[in-house]
């Protein structure tokens, strides 16, 4: 039988958060060549809901009146927070009594509202991941996390992120090979890991820095691999070396050599996802030193040895 999907829409909710999620199992369909998932579109009632891009979306069911499904998904949007309490109520029923409940972005608050996410780890949007925890001290939010699995309950980040943990959810359900043919055929880079963050180090710093730090940011950024050290990094910006790491604690909470190693670290990263190159030579390339340092660098910042995490997370994995 079909995998019985159901995906909450209400008005102003985002439009991404719902078609994205959705057109990931829609294509699984498509591809498999048979119904793997019945998909439900649910609504406080059926009928047309208005997003928050102002294109509207037709509810094919009501959520009250509908049987309960396998997997219950509640898309994010700023109208997440109107919601009727009469809404949340029969959220909460409802989660009860399905296999596999989560959350795109904002939609969290509708299952933290719920009490569906008490106890539990959760992600959200990263505008919105202290407004979370503040809100529901009972949620212990991850706010840099891409999507996040506890205790059966999936919660993701913000818009396209929702793509993501639609992916991993139907690798669970169909095979890899399935998850990878999707991803594909919606010309994306299979699947992040959920345990990747929402903002690379690079953007993150680019955000908090200002002034000539910016400008160094911006230039370390863009070529990571070059032969970059202190001494060239405070030539580039006219500064000692003393006052380039002050103004790396003041502004990043870090020094510059943390910085650039979290820089190359991605770009490591990104070698061992996307190419069959051995971690050696990888450390080599992203000047990390070798490939002892670099299990040790991954392990400390990624939570995995370099091996573990690209039998999980790569191309390999998803052939």
């Amino acid at each position: 039988m079909p995998h019985t999907l159901d995906l909450l829409i209400y008005p102003n909710c985002q439009l991404l958060d719902a078609s994205g999620p959705w057109q990931v199992f829609a294509t699984a369909n498509q591809l498999a060549g048979r119904s793997l998932y019945q998909l439900r579109l649910l609504a406080e009632s059926a009928g047309p809901v208005t997003t928050n891009s102002g294109m509207t979306l037709h509810a094919t069911h009501a959520l009250a009146t509908t049987p309960q499904g396998d997997t219950l998904l509640v898309a994010g949007g700023s109208g997440v927070h109107a919601l009727e309490m009469a809404t949340i109520e029969t959220i909460a029923r409802r989660a009860s009594k399905t296999a596999r409940v989560g959350s795109v972005c904002t939609g969290a608050f509708a299952l933290a509202r719920a009490g569906v996410l008490d106890g539990r780890c959760a992600t959200t949007h990263w505008r919105h991941a202290g407004t979370l925890a503040h809100q529901f001290p009972k949620v212990q939010v991850h706010a840099e996390a891409l999507y996040l699995e506890s205790d059966g309950v999936y919660t993701s980040a913000g818009i396209t992120a929702g793509i993501d943990l639609a992916l991993s959810l139907l690798a669970q359900d169909q095979g890899l090979p399935l998850a990878a043919e999707v991803a594909r055929e919606l010309v994306m880079f299979l699947h992040r890991p959920g345990n990747q963050a929402q903002f690379s180090e690079g953007l993150k710093a680019q955000v908090k820095s200002h002034g000539r730090l910016r400008r160094l940011v911006d230039r370390v950024t863009a070529e990571p691999l070059d032969d970059w050290s202190i001494e060239t990094m405070a030539d580039a910006v006219a500064v000692t070396p003393r006052h380039l790491t002050r103004l790396f604690r003041q502004e990043l909470s870090m020094t510059p050599g943390d910085f650039l190693t979290r820089l190359r670290l991605e770009a490591a990263r990104r070698l061992l996802l996307e190419s069959d190159t051995s971690p050696a030579l990888i450390a080599e390339h992203c000047r990390l030193g070798g490939g002892e340092q670099l299990r040790r660098l991954f392990q400390r910042h990624f939570g995995l040895p370099p091996s573990l995490y690209r039998a999980r997370f790569g191309s390999g994995a998803l052939s």
